[in-house]
């Protein structure tokens, strides 16, 4: 028989293990992205709590090459579907071929049969074809012609998308805007990073050679195992539960708002606080973790009043100030 005593410590050896592979795998991602360490952070939650995430931020500012980077220093299948006005459910999903020689028709699997897509600029494309990975998002599976397929394990969607009010944008419909995880601002650079940035293409970066940038592979598919493992059992006590619904409710009757968070949102939120707990080194959740999460957990989540916006509302400030209102459990 087992000792437990050894079963315990090789569980706690895995988790730390699996930690120090995320840890080098946002280090790794730094070697080609300047300056986005809250976007990297967030993609590595996502990672952990088997979510998805939209990356908004106006062009050229890496959101491309942010999910580009983290798919090489992952070991793991990757393709990129860039979305444009013509592009249909099919080209995305896949479709069934007719094949000449048997007289039969086959499944041609899709770009979104993969570990991690990257779905570029996915608000360019009209809602039909928006909506064509929302079955993908929610019940990792795709049905085509009537037969559910399941898709690997694990499953990623990393959209980009440009701000609304840019020309030639469809914005994305609130259901599926749900079932993002977490909504990542990347905003313009410093001026100092942006000098890191020039910096390293006059010393010859390129975008598109990352192995030549030096960006390896230093975690897989075993590292996220143990870590969702080890997240899992990150403690949530009574009153922390408590708080989060205490924030999501108080959306839900704020007089900016017209649709507040909804018991999804709740849920998405205790679970990116767990992991962001775990990813700084403790075994329980404490309220900084949840106000960590809250704005990019949230924002997606809520819709603004036209008034509230004609007034220069946001959705990030309405969310600071209920947090600054809700009781803190002490």
């Amino acid at each position: 028989m087992m000792d437990p005593t050894t079963d315990n410590a090789g569980t706690a050896g895995d988790a730390g293990a699996a930690r120090a592979s995320l840890e080098a795998l946002r280090a790794e991602i730094a070697k080609a992205v300047v300056g986005q360490d809250p976007a990297v952070t967030g993609l590595v939650v996502a990672l952990l709590c088997r979510g998805h995430v939209l990356l908004e931020g106006v062009p050229g500012v890496a959101k491309t090459l942010l999910v580009r980077t983290l798919a090489s220093a992952l070991e793991l299948d990757t393709k990129r579907v860039q979305f444009t006005p013509d592009l249909m459910p099919s080209d995305v999903t896949g479709s069934l071929v007719y094949d000449t020689r048997t007289a039969e028709f086959s499944f041609q699997p899709g770009p979104v049969f993969t570990n991690l897509v990257l779905a570029d600029e996915i608000n360019r494309t009209p809602p039909k074809t928006q909506s064509a990975l929302l079955e993908a998002m929610e019940e990792r599976q795709v049905t085509v012609d009537g037969t559910p397929r399941p898709l690997p394990e694990p499953f990623l969607v990393a959209a980009t998308q440009n701000p609304v009010e840019y020309e030639g944008t469809y914005p994305l419909p609130e259901a599926q805007l749900d079932r993002f995880l977490l909504k990542l601002t990347i905003p313009l650079p410093s001026r100092q990073d942006e000098i890191d940035v020039l910096t390293r293409h006059a010393s010859g970066f390129n975008p598109r050679d990352l192995h030549a940038a030096g960006v390896r592979p230093v975690a897989g598919a075993a590292d996220l195992e143990a870590a969702r493992a080890a997240v899992a059992k990150t403690a949530v006590s009574p009153e922390i539960t408590a708080y989060v619904v205490d924030i999501c409710r108080a959306t839900r009757e704020s007089p900016s708002l017209t649709l507040g968070v909804s018991p999804r949102g709740a849920t998405a939120l205790l679970a990116t606080a767990r992991a962001w707990a775990w990813l700084t080194g403790r075994d329980y959740v404490i309220p900084d973790d949840v106000k960590a999460l809250a704005l990019p957990t949230l924002r997606h989540r809520i819709q603004l009043r036209p008034e509230a916006e004609m007034e220069g509302v946001t959705a990030d400030s309405v969310i600071n100030a209920i947090l600054a209102h809700v009781p803190v459990p002490r």
